[in-house]
Parts: C-alpha cells; structure tokens; sequence
C-alpha cells in the first residue's frame, strides 16, 4: 500500500483521472476521510477521466448524482445515511454497467455484499496538502493499482 501526496486541488483532481484510466464497468470505489479531505476533489478528477463533462459537485443532499462518460458514473454520498444497512438506498449492486464511487464509503463497507472494490483513504495534511492512500480489495483490484504504480 502506497500513499501518495498531493499538493493542491489540482493534483488531487489529477490523481483521480489517472484513476479513471484503468477503471471498468461495475467497479465501486469508497473514498474515505474527514470532512475536506478531497474526496470530492478526487471523485471531479476522476469524473474527468472518464469523459464527464458536466460539473461534478458533492452529492450530500441528494445521496447520489449519475454523470454521462465512457462509462457512466454514479456518484454517492453515504454521509447521511442512519445505517449502514441504509445502503440499498443507493443502488449500488444494481449498476454493473456504471463506476460508482461513495464518499464516505467507511460507513457501508461491510454491508455492500461485494468482494472487489477500492478503497481511496484521504487525509488532510496541511492547507492544500493530501495524503492519498489506494486500499485494493480483491484480486482484480491489486493487479489494476499495480500497474498505475500506486
């Protein structure tokens, strides 16, 4: 496990698009850290890289948004949800064809019921300043970071 530093809003952004390059259908990506730790700065990245070209704001209120790419993306907010198992409110299982990421996704990790996912652990370090940590969970996921050099 591999962290990497990022310095402003537009490295973060930019991590996430070398993200999106080896992202696929189905994939789940819970990104995780306090509040202004860049998830949403992570998540604009990586909707760039997949094609997005809406603006990409944080889903808090709406619990997810979906954006048009190369692959859809389904962008979730698990923040306000009571319980984990509150979870099915996000159709997460039922979108084999999109990405979907979850901020907060620490709230839902043992209630999601899949094997494979990432995740994106961020922490705030200084004013601008990231600590980025990739979590592969499962196989497919740590051959994909592997070759990013993550």
């Amino acid at each position: 496990m591999s962290t990497v530093t990022t310095r402003s809003p537009a490295e973060t952004r930019a991590l996430g698009t070398r993200l999106a390059a080896v992202l696929e259908p189905g994939d789940v990506i819970l990104l995780v850290g306090d509040l202004g730790a860049g998830k949403t700065e992570l998540a604009k990245g990586i909707a760039v890289g997949l094609g997005v070209e809406e603006a990409v704001v944080s889903p808090t209120f709406t619990l997810a948004r979906e954006y048009e790419g190369r692959l859809p993306l389904v962008h979730a907010d698990a923040y306000r949800l009571e319980h984990g198992r509150d979870v099915a409110d996000l159709d997460v299982q039922e979108r084999d064809d999109a990405v979907t990421l979850i901020e907060w996704g620490n709230a839902v990790t043992g209630v999601l019921g899949i094997d494979e996912y990432l995740e994106v652990r961020l922490s705030s370090v200084g004013d601008d300043e990231r600590e980025i940590t990739p979590v592969p969970c499962g196989p497919s996921w740590q051959a994909r970071i592997g070759a990013l050099g993550l």
